[in-house]
């Protein structure tokens, strides 16, 4: 995707006085700026920033596994955390664990993860796991799960119970709504100085399987009502008819729709409750649906009907204003859905980000792809020690093995990661990863194209070689990527692996000659200040820049001369 880049020389050379106020930003990440202000999503020509402590930031994340949200868990999650040198830490907070009796809370929990995570230098995102994890009930308290008259499941088209809860139980809605204001009150309490939470996820995964919606009375009587205007205003009908109920709109749409601002609905006035208390930034995150273009298919029992999906975002802007965003959780490894997806999810109303994605080694080659579009970040699953594997959603391994493919990534980007956030809200930043198909990719920059080639050696082309089945070592399977940011009319910064790029000029630079003046190779170091260990030429920038399989950073201007 190519967002055309237009400044002045002048424009650009602000960039060298914001980088060293970003870098030094970065170097107290983990303290809080009294002045600064809450966390915050902001938006300018489209793309978007979460700010903390002031300053654009960048979730370099690892998600806990589900049940390691108990303080005896914990070693294994930080030491994990840290080896993958992340700076955020997604972890669950359950309704369950802070009101096991009705009216009693407990924040014991939240005391022992916040303190840690000071102690770790490590920002929070916290999940509320209330009255949906996965579709289901499981981490509501007992009281809840138990009690189906009082808080009901829903009903299938046969009156038969559902296992999901009803979105229209008030009961259960004023309980979940209570429980996470009473969270959000006693985080305000405890962290509004430090600001070491920095977003809350509002439920899990939501939405229901095998059935389309719900049918008991009080979904039936609201079903048959018009669909509000707040719905009909971003959402396109499907029937041809502009007005009138779910069914008259939508038809063959009708239900999932109808379900989709149910659920929305519900989740608004958590949200909403919640930030009246304490105003962070909030997302739901998505089981994604089969990803293709608009309009997508009717709901055929084939994903959770009701859930943020990427053809219903706009209800869910509609329906749920205090929600920021709908982000996907990518368990879809192929290269092509990965692309479709995240094109889906990123728009001008709509950041991206990754709250979830598989911890397979497969995955970390979309880690340059994910952070060269711009996105506030990303967080693989499962990123601790507990002796638990999601294979085959995720890794085989529960050690060090499983963390290595992400931590190299991670290491590269840490000590940039406030410059990188700020780049990448100005729309300087772009990243490809390795398709399936193996073939070169060109990514489009403001003068200039970077054509990007895979299952390359470091020295000569391809055609020079005696044994054209002959591959470079290491790359069996795709595992490159590039992330490029642009910060002048000819330099670059660019991080990569396993992939050979290639600069050409395109625009006014197309019909001159051009060449690489110098290539520096480096590091930040815990400052933010660049660290040259040796500039390339000859061998070296000869048939490109060939990343090796160790992530490697570079600094490069390019130029042009008259032939």
């Amino acid at each position: 995707m190519r967002i055309p880049i237009r400044r002045s020389r002048r424009a650009y050379s602000r960039i060298s006085r914001l980088l060293g106020l970003c870098l030094a930003l970065a170097a107290t990440a983990g303290q809080a700026a009294p002045s600064a202000g809450l966390p915050r999503i902001v938006t300018q020509d489209g793309r978007h920033a979460l700010m903390v402590d002031g300053a654009p930031f960048l979730v370099l994340g690892g998600q806990a596994h589900n049940s390691s949200n108990y303080p005896a868990a914990l070693p294994k999650v930080w030491a994990a955390i840290k080896d993958a040198h992340a700076n955020t830490l997604e972890i669950p907070v359950a309704w369950e664990q802070i009101e096991p009796k009705e009216g009693q809370f407990d924040f014991s929990w939240v005391d022992t993860l916040v303190a840690q995570a000071r102690q770790n230098k490590v920002r929070l995102v916290l999940l509320w796991f209330g009255t949906w994890k996965n579709t289901g009930p499981a981490y509501t308290p007992a009281w809840v799960k138990l009690d189906n008259r009082r808080f009901p499941r829903m009903l299938d088209k046969d009156g038969k119970t559902s296992y999901c809860l009803s979105p229209f139980g008030e009961a259960t809605l004023a309980a979940d709504r209570k429980a996470f204001v009473a969270l959000m009150t006693h985080l305000k309490k405890i962290d509004g100085d430090q600001r070491t939470v920095i977003m809350v996820q509002v439920e899990n995964e939501v939405g229901t399987y095998g059935v389309a919606r719900d049918y008991a009375p009080r979904a039936q009587a609201a079903f048959a009502q018009p669909v509000p205007a707040e719905v009909l205003a971003r959402q396109k009908p499907q029937s041809g008819k502009a007005a009138g109920s779910w069914a008259e709109v939508y038809g063959d749409y009708a239900e999932q729709y109808f379900h989709t601002w149910a659920i929305a609905r519900y989740i608004e006035e958590i949200a909403k409750a919640g930030r009246a208390v304490y105003d962070l930034p909030m997302f739901v995150n998505n089981s994604l649906r089969e990803p293709g273009p608009l309009p997508a298919p009717p709901w055929k029992s084939d994903f959770a009907s009701g859930g943020p999906t990427y053809d219903v975002i706009d209800i869910y802007k509609a329906a749920a204003p205090h929600i920021d965003f709908a982000a996907p959780d990518i368990y879809l490894p192929e290269s092509r859905k990965v692309a479709s997806t995240l094109e889906s999810f990123q728009r001008a109303d709509n950041p991206l980000l990754v709250p979830e994605m598989g911890n397979a080694a497969g995955y970390a080659r979309y880690l340059y792809q994910i952070l060269g579009r711009g996105a506030l970040g990303v967080a693989p699953f499962g990123i601790d020690y507990a002796s638990y594997s999601n294979y085959p959603l995720g890794s085989k391994f529960t050690d060090r093995r499983m963390v290595e493919p992400f931590a190299t990534v991670y290491g590269v980007f840490a000590p940039m990661e406030r410059a990188w956030a700020r780049w990448a809200f100005e729309g300087r930043t772009r990243g490809v990863a390795e398709g399936d198909d193996r073939k070169p990719q060109t990514v489009a920059l403001d003068g200039w194209n970077a054509t990007v080639s895979f299952r390359e050696f470091q020295f000569g082309e391809r055609e020079y070689l005696k044994d054209k089945n002959e591959y470079a070592a290491g790359t069996e399977t795709p595992n490159g990527g590039v992330a490029f940011a642009q910060l002048g009319p000819d330099e670059f910064v660019l991080v990569g692996q396993q992939a050979r790029v290639k600069f050409s000029g395109s625009g006014a630079n197309g019909a001159k000659p051009s060449m690489f003046v110098r290539v520096e190779e480096g590091r930040f170091d815990g400052d933010g200040k660049w660290i040259m260990e040796r500039n390339w030429n000859g061998d070296q920038t000869d048939y490109g820049l060939n990343l090796p399989a160790m992530p490697t950073l570079l600094k490069v201007k390019m130029g042009t001369y008259t032939p």
